[in-house]
């Protein structure tokens, strides 16, 4: 079926399809041949979900997959900040549709929303310079109806837990949700408020806990995020370091190799700063879209 547009969205142009390869492939391709911004892509079902680390997720219907596009949403060192940004928004989207669960909601760093200690939802953000500006997309999934099943981090859906939310309402409370978020963040001059709410959110903050790196490990204790959003980590032998991208595990709950994590354990404090890829504006790959299953 030929996609429709409905500019119902707070304002803001919907491109709507049955299926997808990925929103944000299809919102960065749009980008690519001159689309204007801001615009939002959906689809019912993914069949090449991005994910972190570039593994595929198939996601079937029920659950929301939504890209929004945006072209020079803020001066480069104020990219990164757009996933608290966008954590944010997805929380007050669910807290709108599904009240019941606010209570047990929770923002793992940088960009993943918790229900309890299980992943929710799950958020993309890819940039890439189109014709001398830069275009930005945000993506995010949505666990309403199903979820993933064998992975590394437990998920849940919505569904699971009583609350009956249709993609289609959910992503009408998220659309005008992240234009009051971005509102508020001003293109990064408003992001000392966004840090200081997101940590009001966030789990872990005080725990011991184990960041995945690209290449090693280190644990230690989740202190808070500096000005940047860079997360604290304080290490065994006292000292602070700064992490820049990374996927958080709470330490007693750390996939065991069996699981296919891995048993290489820093202490040592000595680890430089991992940076993100140059195409990815988000502090971390991490999944887009949970509603499916995982392939490598």
């Amino acid at each position: 079926m030929q996609p429709h547009e409905d500019a119902s969205q707070a304002g803001v142009r919907h491109i709507a399809h049955d299926t997808l390869g990925s929103t944000n492939a299809e919102a960065l391709t749009l980008a690519r041949g001159g689309e204007r911004s801001p615009l939002w892509v959906t689809a019912a079902r993914q069949t090449a979900g991005r994910g972190r680390r570039g593994n595929v997720w198939t996601s079937e219907p029920g659950n929301l997959h939504a890209s929004l596009l945006l072209r020079d949403a803020a001066p480069a060192p104020h990219l990164p900040e757009l996933c608290f940004v966008a954590a944010l928004a997805v929380r007050d989207a669910v807290c709108a549709v599904a009240p019941a669960v606010a209570a047990k909601l929770r923002l793992k760093w940088p960009n993943d929303l918790l229900h309890d200690r299980a992943k929710l939802a799950g958020i993309l953000i890819e940039a890439e310079s189109v014709g001398g500006s830069t275009a930005t997309v945000v993506g995010i999934g949505v666990n309403c109806a199903h979820h993933p099943v064998n992975t590394s981090y437990p998920a849940t859906n919505l569904a699971a837990h009583g609350a009956e939310a249709a993609p289609k309402s959910l992503f009408r409370a998220l659309s005008g949700a992240l234009e009051t978020r971005l509102a508020q963040w001003d293109r990064g001059a408003g992001f000392a408020a966004i840090r200081a709410e997101w940590l009001t959110h966030a789990a872990g903050i005080g725990s011991d806990i184990v960041v995945r790196l690209a290449n090693r490990e280190l644990s230690g204790k989740f202190e808070s995020l500096d000005a940047t959003g860079r997360l604290m980590l304080r290490l065994a032998d006292g000292k602070l370091e700064a992490v820049t991208a990374g996927e958080v595990f709470p330490l007693l709950s750390y996939p065991s190799p069996e699981r296919g994590g891995s048993d290489r354990r820093s202490r040592s404090g000595e680890g430089s700063m991992i940076r993100t890829p140059t195409r990815h504006a988000s502090h971390v790959d991490l999944p887009l879209a949970g509603g499916g299953k995982e392939t490598s």
